[in-house]
């Protein structure tokens, strides 16, 4: 586990845009289909707009047709964290970033080969961190 990050709720309303701290602190979700980082097909890392730690892979990234950012995998298992959510009378997986706890989006067992897994991603949560060799 890395050093955690911990900031206090108006810390992280100064630093995060709007929607961003709507997000990533209050667990929101963005408008489907509508995220900058949807149709993004450049390769790369996907990053936590809250704290910069490395999440997902621009390999890892497929279109699902769910109008999010969807992943098959994160980098490791131990940049994210999951939690079972229950609201609405309904159940899903929760993902959350490791290393400041932000929301990022939901976790569905959905997704293609080799894991079987869609990671499920609101674009806001994340940020693109462009790379043109092979270490992406």
């Amino acid at each position: 586990m890395t050093k955690r990050v911990t900031r206090t709720d108006d810390e992280w309303k100064e630093m995060l845009t709007p929607e961003e701290y709507r997000v990533l602190r209050k667990k929101g979700t963005e408008t489907a289909f509508t995220g900058k980082l949807l149709e993004n097909k450049k390769k790369g890392l996907y990053v936590c707009a809250g704290c910069g730690n490395p999440l997902f892979s621009s390999e890892a990234k497929y279109d699902s047709g769910s109008g999010w950012p969807s992943f098959y995998a994160p980098i490791s298992a131990e940049r994210v964290e999951t939690k079972e959510e229950r609201a609405l009378f309904m159940s899903r997986t929760e993902v959350l970033c490791e290393k400041c706890g932000g929301h990022l989006g939901h976790l569905f067992d959905d997704g293609p080969r080799p894991t079987g897994k869609r990671y499920c991603i609101n674009s806001v949560a994340l940020h693109f961190e462009e790379r043109n060799d092979d270490s992406s």
